[in-house]
């Protein structure tokens, strides 16, 4: 076994179980499938009369609810009524179900529609379908068994239709009313629908998604409105030639948008592609746990979109193996609006609003049940893509991070290939983003503009990046973006290692926040890296003070190596104080300065008993050279020809440094001329 295999087996070992804890939390169960075969194409709206027409029979309710719209709308609007009273359906699903060609045209006017008929619960050959059923209590239903069964998790189902186009006739998304009211896992559901184009609608109170398209090559969501979903507001999945514009979603307990498993078009290439498998363009997604979610979020163009008021704007993973298209790679997100994520749901988690029935739980007053484990106060997460561009993007106001980057081993997503277990976050480029200001001038800064756990290749980041963890990132070079972040790092910094295995262990079933994460609240020195840092303070100030105590006593030491050893102590104690104070502010430049100081007292160790120890002695300079250049790396320049962190080999030394340093403080017993044991704890040996 090479050395790459044997680090990458380290990183199964050390992060295989990085979201064991917190998996179901995160994504969906699908049936197998298969991606489109690229030959479609995005649909373009139809402007004729319509085919089909759909309305409910109050006239009066009619009246009231278009009796705002120009006067040319209002006048429409009556008479597709008039029409619709004479040749039309009552029920979305029963238009759909008289669809006999290829494009055609549905129109639904203003209403309310529950759908009545497709609301009971399955009963019959229906009710004993033989499929698996998943971990959150649907069963995982084949193609066929849809079609068998349409309404079994649909509301509405349009299954095999293609070139359909859907469209609400008032003058907005909330004029065209299609609500599940928590029945129905799905409210649309379009599945091998190829051309379907939704339009001027809102789709509402699911237990898993308002609007659902799968495998299907070429759709639109156009001015489309979806809220107050357990799961998701929009999800697309094994798509391609897609395009969401102009819509909105909230309220929703995982991604408002989520274009899941799109077309891997793009795998294999480097930032130049030929084009891209689905557009977002000019949404709006808030007050959402995540803003836009996407595992295995390939060849995505997003673009001048707003994300704001959720937990996080945005993310892309390689997490779920039941995804293709893993690992996740080439996203391009420009000129976004992404600030103010800083919601915090989990409080409806602790106080168990989140253990009612969805009916009960409030979502139409705000009420988000988060089904993520994610850090509230976020901008944008990246867990284990790879070549994603974010170009132009305004990102403000984020009491975290703008920007998360951190590394998920290919073990995770199903893949046991050695050689593969680093294979993600690689090369992803983040260049020519406004941080920390508004649209206005206004000062809003994230917490930091970037956290990254240090792990991969290629990355790197624009030259004017505030505040970040660790303080000095790869700078992208425009003339030459081959040469862009010279690192390669196979395993993140371990104590974020440690961090994001930890908080992985969240559960929104269990109601499990996990302690000692800062994104389920822990603060101070409750957060894991402040009590990781507190307890090594404690080891290591323990040595440092008795080395100072028995260096007045022992024989053989000079008085400049006492001296020197009172003045490492002293910087050692200070760094030691100041390591812990860094973690629990979560402060990479302090960090950076304590491991300095207490590096300066392993030197001053070190040179204090070479004479004396000399075996001892140059192992602790050993420490202390490791500690600066540890320093070095987090505050100065990252080191691009070390595979691992210069922490991780830090951490080992010390170790094994620690243990030494115990043998050599041990009072030891010799013998007197006489032959009588002597007391020689004041006495180098």
């Amino acid at each position: 076994m090479g050395p790459l295999r044997k680090l990458a087996s380290i990183v199964v070992l050390a992060s295989g179980l990085l979201v064991a804890g917190g998996g179901a939390a995160l994504a969906h169960e699908e049936r197998p499938v298969s991606f489109p075969d690229g030959t479609g194409s995005v649909p373009v709206l139809r402007q004729g009369e319509p085919d089909l027409l759909v309305c409910k029979t109050d006239k009066s309710d009619f009246e009231r609810r278009i009796a705002q719209f120009p006067a040319d709308l209002k006048a429409r609007n009556l008479a597709l009524f008039a029409k619709c009273q004479e040749k039309g359906v009552r029920h979305l699903q029963e238009a759909v179900d008289r669809v006999n060609r290829p494009g055609m045209t549905i129109a639904i006017l203003p209403g309310l529609y529950r759908e009545e008929p497709s609301r009971p619960p399955p009963t019959g050959a229906c009710a004993r379908l033989p499929a698996r059923w998943s971990a959150w209590g649907y069963q995982i239903l084949s193609y066929e068994q849809q079609l068998q069964c349409p309404h079994n998790q649909n509301l509405v189902a349009i299954l095999g239709k293609r070139n359909l186009q859907i469209e609400g006739t008032g003058a907005g998304p909330l004029d065209v009313v299609i609500d599940a009211e928590y029945r129905k896992l799905n409210a649309v559901r379009a599945d091998r629908a190829d051309g379907v184009y939704f339009r001027n609608l809102t789709a509402q109170r699911t237990t898993f998604n308002s609007v659902y398209v799968l495998e299907t090559d070429g759709f639109v969501i156009d001015r489309v409105l979806t809220r107050w979903n357990d799961e998701y507001g929009f999800l697309t999945f094994a798509g391609d030639h897609g395009l969401y514009t102009d819509c909105e979603a909230y309220g929703n307990g995982d991604g408002g948008l989520y274009p899941g498993s799109a077309s891997n078009l793009n795998q294999g290439r480097g930032h130049d592609v030929p084009r891209y498998a689905i557009e977002i363009r000019r949404c709006k997604s808030h007050d959402n746990a995540l803003g836009y979610s996407g595992t295995a979020g390939d060849s995505l163009w997003v673009h001048d979109n707003d994300f704001y008021d959720n937990m996080v704007g945005a993310t892309m993973d390689s997490l779920w193996p039941s995804h293709p298209g893993l690992p996740q790679n080439h996203a391009r997100f420009e000129n976004n609006r992404i600030h103010d994520n800083n919601r915090d749901y989990y409080r409806h988690t602790r106080d168990g609003t989140c253990a009612k029935p969805p009916a009960e739980r409030g979502y139409e007053r705000g009420v988000v049940c988060s089904q993520v484990g994610v850090p509230p106060g976020t901008g944008v997460i990246v867990a284990g893509g790879n070549y994603n561009v974010f170009r132009n993007n305004q990102v403000w106001g984020h009491r975290r991070a703008g920007f998360q980057l951190f590394g998920v081993p290919a073990f995770i997503r199903g893949e046991n290939d050695l050689g593969k277990q680093a294979d993600t976050s690689d090369f992803n480029r983040f260049e020519g983003n406004v941080l920390g200001v508004s649209p206005t001038g206004e000062r809003r800064p994230n917490g930091l503009d970037v956290w990254w756990d240090g792990q991969g290749t290629g990355n790197c980041w624009q030259g004017d990046t505030g505040p970040s963890s660790p303080v000095v990132l790869p700078v992208c070079a425009a003339r030459a973006p081959e040469l862009s972040g010279g690192t390669r790092r196979l395993l993140a910094e371990p104590v974020k290692l440690v961090k994001l295995y930890l908080c992985a262990d969240f559960s929104a079933a269990d109601a499990r926040l996990p302690a000692g994460c800062d994104w389920f609240g822990a603060s101070g020195l409750d957060k894991v890296e402040a009590q990781l840092a507190l307890g090594g303070s404690l080891v290591l100030g323990l040595l440092a003070g008795l080395f100072w105590w028995r260096s007045r006593r022992w024989t053989g030491l000079t008085r400049r190596g006492r001296r020197l050893i009172a003045a490492g102590t002293v910087a050692g104690a200070l760094g030691l104080a100041l390591d812990v104070v860094a973690a629990a502010l979560g402060s990479s430049a302090q960090a950076g300065a304590a491991l300095l100081l207490v590096g300066a007292w392993w030197l001053c160790l070190g040179s204090a008993l070479r004479a004396a120890r000399p075996v001892f002695a140059w192992s602790t300079i050993v420490v202390g050279a490791l500690a600066c250049a540890d320093a070095f790396d987090r505050l100065v320049y990252l080191i691009p020809v070390v595979p691992l962190g210069p922490g991780w080999i830090r951490g080992a030394v010390t170790g094994l440094w620690v243990l030494c340093a115990v043998v050599v403080l041990a009072p030891r017993r010799a013998r007197t001329a006489a032959g009588q044991p002597a007391d020689q704890a004041g006495v180098v040996t």
